[in-house]
């Protein structure tokens, strides 16, 4: 891949390099909110290791019809702002 690949181009080179099946969809809406959610609500920091998390709970079992359910319960913890 030569220059700075798009988006959606990176991210199926990423799907395939980490061996994940061809048909596999990633709802990068709900994963940018997820990390939107976070960073604004708890730290920058959090945001891309939250999404990790999120990540990892599915490919431990829980599934990638389970993410949106996931992402719920994360954004769920984070406490309301005063502001």
């Amino acid at each position: 891949m030569s220059g700075n690949p798009a988006p959606d181009e990176w991210l199926r080179e990423v799907a395939t390099v980490l061996g994940l099946p061809d048909d596999f969809v990633l709802d990068q809406t709900l994963l940018l909110d997820l990390t939107r959610v976070v960073a604004h609500g708890v730290a920058r920091p959090a945001a891309p290791l939250s999404a990790f998390l999120v990540g990892f709970a599915a490919g431990r079992g829980a599934g990638q019809s389970d993410v949106p359910a996931l992402v719920d319960r994360v954004i769920s913890t984070i406490p309301e702002s005063d502001g």
